[in-house]
């Protein structure tokens, strides 16, 4: 196992982080395994319990590790990259290894007020399907989604069953509208009790608010309000540097 290095100019809480995700990530530490108490890591470092706390606060924030009050710290499970792409929750997960799954919270149709009719480009007043869900993945819940869909693409929408089915896949099977471009923002937030409850977290909890408006053929089909689990989300992109002019 790495020691401390005393002369190292990397702070020592850091270099404790360092060793720490070495032995998660490889395995050492596996999932749901419960870490050595501070006491233990102050004397098998030469570290204060000061510094200790430092790293395992750090990997904490960074959903690393995570607390049970009483019991201890244990190995978080790993985060899921969120796709970047036009893709179903279903398809994303399966691509994973995971299963994916749902359960409805309301199924309705609504008439558009002026903020939903300019995001989807259509005229304040017309039909809207709205569908609310809870997605889970391997039975954990991830994320409630809330998508708005015009009457007019998909007329019967409401009486399908979408229980463990892709939305994306029954737009196109049954309505023949094929995804196939999309808009994405994303923001943190802070849940609301409603969907804290849904998804397990904490009142207060920290979530990824996502505004997605889906197009086919250049017209917009869906738009889609999502909370997600910040706790078990990370992004990642590919950085490119703009060429030079000559």
């Amino acid at each position: 196992m790495a020691q401390i290095d005393p002369d190292s100019p990397v702070p020592k809480y850091f270099q404790l982080r360092e060793i720490l995700l070495d032995l998660i990530e490889s395995n050492e530490l596996s999932i749901g395994a419960a870490i050595p108490s501070e006491r233990e890591l102050c004397q098998r470092f030469g570290l204060s319990r000061m510094t200790v706390r430092q790293a395992v606060d750090q990997l904490v924030s960074e959903g690393r590790l995570h607390r049970v009050a009483g019991k201890g710290t244990f190995v978080a499970r790993p985060k899921i990259e969120m796709a970047l792409r036009l893709t179903s929750f279903s398809d994303d997960m399966r691509a994973r290894g995971m299963e994916p799954g749902s359960r409805d919270l309301d199924r309705r149709v609504v008439r558009a007020s002026a903020h939903l009719a300019r995001e989807l480009g259509i005229q304040p007043g017309e039909a809207v399907h709205f569908i609310e869900r809870l997605r889970t993945a391997d039975g954990d819940p991830l994320c409630v989604e809330r998508a708005h869909i015009p009457v007019s693409f998909a007329p019967d929408l409401g009486s399908h069953d979408l229980t463990g089915r892709s939305l994306y896949a029954l737009l196109e099977t049954r309505h023949g509208v094929v995804l196939d471009a999309g808009e994405l923002t994303i923001d943190g937030g802070i849940a609301d009790p409603g969907d804290a409850d849904l998804l397990g977290l904490p009142r207060g909890g920290a979530v990824l608010l996502l505004q997605r408006r889906s197009f086919a053929g250049g017209v917009c089909v869906e738009f889609g309000v999502s909370t997600y689990r910040a706790d078990r989300y990370q992004l990642r992109t590919v950085l490119e540097i703009p060429a030079r002019r000559g």
